[in-house]
């Protein structure tokens, strides 16, 4: 386990990062595939095999933000992360880190819902999943690359750098 706070987040825990953003925002924007099995199987209680593909690419970059998430958590532990720079305001600060655990709450919450909406037919499960969850998780990844551009752009400090190239 890491003692002191690292200057930089380690290649891993980067990669990790990004891969994640890249599976998130491909379910965000592409859940259309998920839409259509679902309306199917409201409407008429089958869904043809193309619906059923489609649904389970969402499904299934669902459960790589899962376990990627639980890769990053445990690599967090491992190897810490680095401290907020001293130029962001003490409130901020807190905010950030409310923010930082929502956004980690909502990247286990949302495929555990999922999962449970998909696979063992929980409507309630994928009406929060798709809904309430979802607009929260916009909200918060709005949120956080805001503050992204506000560290780099306002208060000019390491704090992009330190996610994109170490």
């Amino acid at each position: 386990m890491a003692t002191t706070a690292p200057s930089s987040f380690s290649l891993p825990q980067r990669v990790l990062h990004w891969l994640t953003a890249a599976l998130v925002f491909f379910n965000l924007l592409f859940p259309d595939g998920m839409n259509a099995w679902n309306r199917s199987i409201k409407q008429t209680g089958a869904a043809t095999a193309d619906q059923v593909a489609s649904a389970n690419i969402h499904a299934y970059a669902g459960i790589a933000i899962l376990v990627l998430v639980a890769l990053r958590l445990l690599l967090r532990l491992v190897h810490g992360v680095p401290e907020a720079p001293p130029q962001e305001p003490a409130l901020l600060r807190l905010a950030a880190k409310i923010a930082e655990g929502t956004l980690y709450l909502l990247l286990v919450a949302m495929p555990v819902t999922g999962m449970a909406a998909y696979y063992l037919g929980y409507e309630g499960a994928g009406d929060l999943h798709a809904d309430v969850l979802k607009a929260i998780l916009w909200v918060v990844v709005a949120a956080h690359v805001l503050g992204a551009l506000a560290h780099q752009f306002y208060w000019k400090t390491n704090v992009l750098r330190r996610m994109t190239v170490g």
